[in-house]
């Protein structure tokens, strides 16, 4: 009997990886991978700066919404300021993992979507790049 394969699809090249990589190292960053990307477009590339740009909006987004939820939290006594802390923390903390994960992914080479929201974001900008 005859098995189909299910040989992994090839490693991408430190060339393809480029754009993956520089576009997770700030803002700048994602700004000049846009750029190269240009260029020369490559699947992984196109995957991580979709990544990329669903994390930076869901940043702006989070921080925005954190700010409105700690002022309201600031004015309950003791407990407020400390949970409005904590609130912080996590949302940094949170984004710290998810930008940690899609690095690591990038230099690997790998299209693997960020957790819980990588899916959310390879589908909302689909079209993009």
């Amino acid at each position: 009997m005859d098995t189909p394969s299910t040989t992994p699809p090839p490693a991408a090249s430190t060339e393809d990886k480029t754009v993956a990589i520089i576009a997770y190292i700030t803002l700048v960053g994602f700004i000049i991978a846009l750029i190269m990307h240009g260029s020369k477009k490559t699947q992984i590339g196109a995957f991580h700066l979709r990544q990329v740009l669903g994390l930076i909006l869901t940043s702006i987004v989070g921080w925005i919404g954190v700010a409105v939820v700690a002022m309201i939290l600031v004015f309950i006594p003791v407990v407020g300021p400390i949970v409005a802390a904590l609130l912080w923390f996590g949302f940094g903390v949170g984004l710290l993992v998810l930008f940690i994960m899609g690095l690591i992914a990038a230099i690997n080479g790998q299209q693997k979507p960020m957790p819980v929201v990588g899916p959310y974001f390879a589908k909302w900008f689909a079209g993009a790049f």
